[in-house]
């Protein structure tokens, strides 16, 4: 019997209709309420199951650039604490913090180092503010009872000098920042033996904080200990930080989930730090259209969280705030009832402290400014296990993957915290 065309065209829309509607069904079932399909920044689909399942692919994140997988837990110690100091102290070392918290790390940790090798006792270090004649104490600032926990019976702390010793000068040394063994054997052993009191004054002549040769493992010990296990903010303090960053991680979930912290100081681009003798931008230093330029060829999408190291909202800022709205300083997302303290004290300290806090716990990190700030909270977020960190740069092409980026600190394991931690 022959066969209508027509008949045919019709049973096959027919039978198209019935698998469109099995689809609609199974969609229904298996996709709860107001779930949508996930699509990257540029709006192609994106399979999660797919992508969780596949432990070779790169992760994608949902802003829209590739990194490499991070677990995001915190790696071991591969040093030991060192082997507890049973000599009797003959000698005092004496020091301030100064310049800022990033700074504080490394004045802490020279003195830590000096201090075991000689076998003498460490005096708590005031803290001098950028205005003259602004002090405060170590325990305004930082955690007192932590960081003499930390150091015990590796050295000798106190609060303050005996009264006998108050009234004698101190012999004042310039250490060099990551002091090494033979400067504490060839320049300051023999000062300490003629007088036992010290005050030490730490030059930055160099702000690079990658690792080292050396054969002293316990003073090794002794660095990674004092730098990533001895100095940590009051607990009120860390809970205006943490307060911040969840605040700020609240935000991102309405949008891409991820949160983006930059080091950009402003008023620091037309200064020393960032310019040559001839007027020349510095390597390292970016301006905020430059680092918008960064950004969107990097792959992040207009709607990631983005928190600056700005106090105050400045027009400089506002081509960031066009190309990614949910930009925010710590004026705008810092606790009303805490901005008196942190904001308008007249003490950047403490301002700089939650940012390096910040910075350390953020799920990206970008430098646009060079410096001990970058390299500490690098060897923090190392420690941690946190290893998305770019550096900006010129991107010729109109595109390129993040990934091509990432800091050398990390990509090259060239960090002194890959020394202390594995």
């Amino acid at each position: 019997m022959a066969v209508d065309p027509r008949q045919m065209v019709a049973g096959f829309l027919t039978l198209s209709m019935f698998v469109m509607l099995g689809n609609m069904i199974k969609h229904d079932h298996f996709t709860p309420a107001g779930e949508e399909l996930s699509l990257d920044a540029t709006g192609v689909e994106l399979n999660e199951m797919r992508v969780a399942d596949s432990t070779e692919m790169t992760e994608i994140t949902r802003a829209g650039v590739e990194f490499q997988e991070e677990s995001g837990e915190e790696i071991k110690p591969c040093w030991s604490k060192p082997r507890p100091n049973v000599q009797e102290s003959n000698g005092f070392v004496t020091f301030s913090l100064t310049i800022g918290p990033e700074y504080h790390i490394s004045q802490i940790t020279d003195a830590v180092v000096i201090a075991r090798y000689l076998g003498a006792t460490l005096v708590l270090p005031e803290i001098r503010g950028n205005e003259l004649g602004k002090r405060r104490k170590f325990e305004d600032m930082y955690d007192v009872d932590k960081f003499m926990m930390s150091l015990d019976g590796v050295v000798k702390v106190i609060h303050s000098l005996p009264d006998e010793v108050t009234a004698k000068k101190p012999a004042v040394i310039r250490v060099p920042n990551r002091v090494t063994e033979e400067f504490i054997t060839e320049t300051i052993e023999p000062i300490f033996q003629r007088n036992n009191y010290l005050r030490l004054a730490t030059i930055f002549s160099s702000v690079s904080l990658k690792q080292k040769e050396s054969s002293n493992k316990d003073l090794d010990s002794t660095a990674c200990l004092a730098m990533f296990s001895g100095l940590e903010l009051k607990p009120e303090f860390s809970a205006v930080a943490k307060q911040m960053l969840d605040r700020l991680k609240e935000i991102s979930k309405k949008s891409d989930g991820m949160v983006l912290a930059i080091d950009m100081q402003t008023e620091l681009l037309e200064k020393k730090i960032c310019k040559t003798s001839g007027g020349v931008q510095r390597k390292g230093c970016y301006y905020p259209q430059e680092v918008v330029n960064f950004l969107k060829k990097v792959g992040f999408s207009a709607n990631t969280t983005i928190y600056l190291t700005e106090t105050w909202w400045h027009k400089s800022l506002n081509t960031l705030k066009e190309a990614f709205p949910n930009t925010y300083t710590k004026d705008d997302i810092m606790p009303a009832d805490k901005k008196g303290e942190f904001l308008k004290s007249g003490d950047s300290y403490l301002a700089r402290a939650l940012d390096l806090k910040i910075c350390s716990q953020s799920d990206v990190f970008i430098p646009a400014i060079p410096g001990l700030f970058y390299g500490h909270v690098t060897g923090k977020r190392i420690a941690s296990g946190l290893t998305h960190i770019i550096v900006p740069a010129p991107v010729i092409s109109t595109s390129a993957l993040a990934s091509e980026f990432v800091s050398t600190y990390v990509s090259k394991k060239s960090h002194l915290a890959y020394s202390c931690y594995c």
